[in-house]
């Protein structure tokens, strides 16, 4: 009986034990073999599958969406597609969203850099503030008092 011990595999693919073992329950990893002596032992093939996970992860799909993504290409064999072109399209443009919105609150904040706020409530109170509290303050649950909920 062959394989890689559990380290070996963390270190080849840099993630810590820790990662390996909860990657494996959650059903990322398959379950590997065992050796006469109880030590797990991983295919080749497990240094790969974490690097995708990881190289995955960083791309901004959740492991949900990781593990949707390995086991539809797991069954490549039988001729359908794994459904990451369409997934990734998804991906992207949930990601211009985000970008978008990150350039509003970046140019909102320079703005606010720029006007020399340097005090929330004065600046709040100001005609010219960039911040725009009044938007945030028409919203009727936080004008009634009722804490901000996220998105509706």
């Amino acid at each position: 009986m062959s394989g890689l011990r559990s380290s070996q595999v963390a270190g080849a693919a840099g993630v810590n034990l820790q990662t390996l073992r909860y990657y494996e329950r959650r059903g990322l990893l398959a379950e590997p073999e065992r050796s006469l002596g109880g030590h797990r032992l991983y295919p080749a093939e497990a240094v790969t599958i974490l690097r995708v996970i990881k190289a995955a992860q960083r791309l901004g799909f959740t492991l949900d969406e990781v593990a949707d993504l390995l086991a539809a290409g797991g069954h490549r064999h039988d001729g359908h597609d794994s459904g990451l072109r369409e997934r990734a399209r998804l991906k992207l443009a949930e990601v211009q969203t985000k970008i978008a919105d990150l350039e509003v609150i970046a140019s909102t904040l320079r703005a606010a850099v720029a006007a020399g706020c340097d005090d929330l409530v004065t600046c709040a109170g100001e005609p010219c503030c960039p911040i725009p509290f009044a938007t945030i303050a028409t919203d009727p649950l936080i004008a009634e008092g009722a804490p901000a909920a996220g998105p509706r």
